[in-house]
């Protein structure tokens, strides 16, 4: 516990400074590396012939999408022909059709939801010109969309920015430097970076074993800072070649939660009102924290049946890494599921039902911290509903920094927290009854739905971990959950940024004797009950099925 509570603290402690950071990127202030990155920028806005113009909305909705796509497009050929180009040491085949959809669909939506083995169907090509680049792109992409909602929320601007400029800034003033400190950092722990092909090895026992080699720590780096998710090997953060220490694991944990944490101290200095972001990011903090309590008492609880046999000390160590232990593993996991960011270090499907339920949890919530800007974006769903429900029940329209809450707006926040809960529940029920879904799965009892409703929720919520014990390379599987991730990516942003642009374009109102307070105390309460409320009245049934049920039979 005293590991985890130090972990935390030295989180917060960066967090401040780098929310301070993102805000002078969005808002085009000065940073102390402007001398540098003000040439490269403008050397790519020419290059590129960017029009740096202020969008409404539309408009900047409408150049993501383009770009997003025509990545994709890019991508897709890339993966399909890989075979024939170069940077394919060890002679990876072109990808089918549908895997190959699948896969660019899943890193250009922040997802990296991955059914192949990377070290095994991606030339190294691949690895920096779809995986890595794309982890980068999308990384910006959902960064762009969380700050164009906050300037549309905090109204001091006529338009919500440039969809192309905050991509250039925070790529080349964030994420780039960024990722390369944490790459270095975990080449200095073991982690491998190389154009080389895999290496046979001799091992202890006498046997031979094929080592994959590759640009591992260039993707881990990345895949943290920008929370994505995936892995360079099948084992991801798991792997020793991964995850080789202690020191790295803590390295990969604090570069997840970092950037989504400070994307809400940045909307607070956008508001010029410091206090509506501290106070978003105490619910989060709540939810984050009653998450990892759950996970690591349950983990600590182990398995009884286990404890009655004699085969089990204290605590479940069963899928887990012994250099990290009970506690680093359910930090892990619950960072990696309400970070979104989809990198796992023990494997999820041998944790406790109750355990196991956590991420689930995390992720049919979506706004536990959430991914690089799209936590914060649909955690202000919420924080709009709150204020909603709050001023119907004091009898005056609800009013949120100056802006009043009507008809339009809570009908697109309703969209978005609607869609979310019916594309898992709607696409688990069909993979649960129809056959292409449950030939694939190795349980057919309660962690059977569990393996089901975790593939959906993870895509869903673009986190891209797997429950795994679901082969879930079929024709089935990568549609479904290809439909599923474009979804709950596109339809979401677009719907978040009408309310943001709806918003920007009222006038503002003065705040009187009656306007509700969401800077306090009593206001990050509410917002911490209506969330889980939410949750609780859409998941509950899904999850006692399944997590729940499942719990109850070891136990009683």
């Amino acid at each position: 516990m005293l590991q985890i509570a130090l972990t935390l603290a030295i989180f917060l402690l960066a967090v401040i400074p780098a929310g301070t950071y993102m805000y002078h990127i969005a808002a085009g202030e000065k940073t102390f590396g402007d001398p540098f990155f003000d040439r490269v920028d403008q050397g790519i806005y020419r290059l590129c012939r960017i029009d740096r113009r202020g969008m409404g909305w539309k408009e900047y909705m409408g150049n993501l999408v383009l770009t997003n796509g025509v990545m994709i497009l890019m991508g897709y050929f890339l993966l399909r022909f890989q075979g024939r180009l170069f940077l394919n040491p060890n002679g990876a085949a072109g990808m089918g059709p549908v895997l190959s959809l699948h896969t660019v669909i899943s890193f250009m939506t922040n997802t990296n939801m991955q059914h192949s083995f990377g070290e095994e169907g991606l030339s190294h090509l691949s690895q920096m010109l779809v995986v890595i680049f794309m982890m980068f792109t999308s990384a910006a992409t959902g960064y762009g969309a969380c700050m164009a909602l906050c300037r549309g929320f905090a109204g001091k601007r006529e338009d919500v920015g440039n969809f192309y400029e905050d991509m250039v800034r925070v790529t080349t003033r964030l994420l780039l430097p960024g990722s390369l400190v944490i790459g270095l950092a975990l080449v200095w722990q073991g982690v491998p970076c190389t154009f080389g092909g895999n290496v046979t090895v001799e091992t202890v026992t006498g046997s031979f074993q094929d080592i994959a080699l590759g640009p591992v720590a260039a993707l881990e780096s990345i895949k943290h800072l920008g929370t994505n998710g995936g892995g360079f090997f099948s084992a991801n953060g798991a792997s020793p070649l991964e995850n080789p220490t202690i020191i790295s694991n803590l390295l990969e944990l604090f570069s997840m939660m970092l950037l989504p944490a400070a994307c809400v101290l940045t909307f607070g200095k956008m508001a010029s009102k410091g206090k509506q972001g501290r106070a978003i990011f105490a619910a989060m903090a709540i939810l984050f924290l009653a998450g990892l309590a759950l996970c690591y008492g349950s983990e600590m609880a182990g398995n009884p049946r286990l404890a009655q046999a004699g085969l089990q000390g204290p605590g479940s160590y069963e899928g887990k890494e012994v250099r990290f232990g009970i506690d680093q593993s359910a930090l892990f996991t619950a960072a990696t599921s309400a970070f979104t960011t989809g990198s796992v270090n023990n494997m999820h499907s041998t944790l406790t039902p109750l355990g196991g339920m956590v991420p689930m949890l995390h992720m049919m919530m979506n706004c536990v911290f959430g991914g690089m800007g799209t936590g914060l974006m649909n955690m202000m769903m919420y924080v709009v509903l709150t204020v909603f429900i709050c001023g119907l029940m004091v009898g005056r329209t609800p009013e949120y920094l100056g802006k009043k809450i009507e008809g339009r707006e809570m009908r697109l926040v309703v969209l978005v927290l609607v869609l979310h809960p019916l594309l898992i529940l709607g696409f688990s029920a069909a993979g649960a009854v129809l056959p292409a879904g449950m030939e694939t799965l190795a349980n057919r009892d309660f962690h059977g739905f569990s393996e089901i409703l975790y593939e959906f929720s993870s895509a869903a919520a673009n986190n891209g971990s797997g429950f795994e014990g679901l082969e879930d390379n079929t024709g089935f599987w990568n549609i479904t959950t290809g439909i599923v991730m474009l979804l709950g990516r596109y339809v979401s942003l677009a719907a978040q940024l009408a309310v943001a642009g709806s918003l920007l374009a009222k006038r503002r109102v003065k705040a009187s004797a009656g306007t509700m307070p969401t800077d306090n105390g009593l206001f990050t309460v509410l917002l911490v009950f209506i969330v889980y409320i939410f949750a609780g009245l859409t998941f509950v049934p899904a999850l006692a099925l399944g997590p729940v049920a499942e719990h109850l039979t070891l136990w009683f």
